[in-house]
């Protein structure tokens, strides 16, 4: 069955983005660290870069390897509207979870108003490659249910404010740690799996 995996960039106190929606704070390191840092990440999860960006760091023909399927928040889906792109993962199939759903300005993207959990069952069910879930923090909170697996990319920086990796009710969730990789600019990325 296919798994719902939270992919995400953390700050030391748990930002995923700060109070406008902005992640341009996280360090990435000096220029080397920063594009062997990039290319290691690319190569490992080529699909979450988005569709406009991939032929400008070699990934135009890149297949996707882990997943097919990205979820997203409304938040989240209002970033890429705001840099004019209405189908930001073109190569994946798109949902949008909103409490004010409405239709999408491009046919490739699926708004929903409906249960998130629901949707993601019926995905899961689906054949295909996993799932991403991209963001925001209220839909990671609603979603966690479903979370089969946790990829945290943790920067060094505290952001002081912003958007939760997760934003719900107190809802204690264990997972355990598979995998962890540091890198010479200081990110660490974690892998995590749900203890059922």
């Amino acid at each position: 069955m296919r798994k719902l995996v939270y992919y995400i960039g953390a700050s030391i106190d748990g930002r995923i983005a700060g109070p406008g929606g902005e992640f341009d704070f996280y360090p990435v390191g000096d220029e080397e660290q920063a594009a062997a840092y990039a290319a290691w990440v690319n190569a490992r999860y080529p699909e979450t870069v988005p569709t406009a960006l991939r032929p400008h760091v070699g990934l135009a023909d890149a297949a996707n390897q882990r997943f097919d399927t990205v979820v997203m928040g409304h938040g989240t889906y209002r970033q890429a509207l705001a840099h004019g792109t209405p189908s930001p993962y073109a190569h994946l199939r798109q949902y949008v979870l909103s409490r004010t759903p409405g239709a999408a300005p491009d046919p490739a993207v699926t708004v929903t108003g409906g249960d998130p959990l629901a949707l993601v069952r019926e995905l899961k069910r689906q054949p295909g490659q996993d799932i991403w879930l991209c963001g925001g923090g209220q839909v990671a909170a609603a979603l966690l249910p479903e979370l089969d697996e946790l990829v945290i990319k943790s920067y060094p920086v505290v952001a002081g404010a912003g958007i939760p990796v997760f934003d719900g009710t107190f809802d204690p969730t264990r997972f355990r740690v598979t995998a962890r990789e540091s890198f010479p600019n200081d990110v660490t990325m974690t892998w995590f799996e749900a203890v059922r």
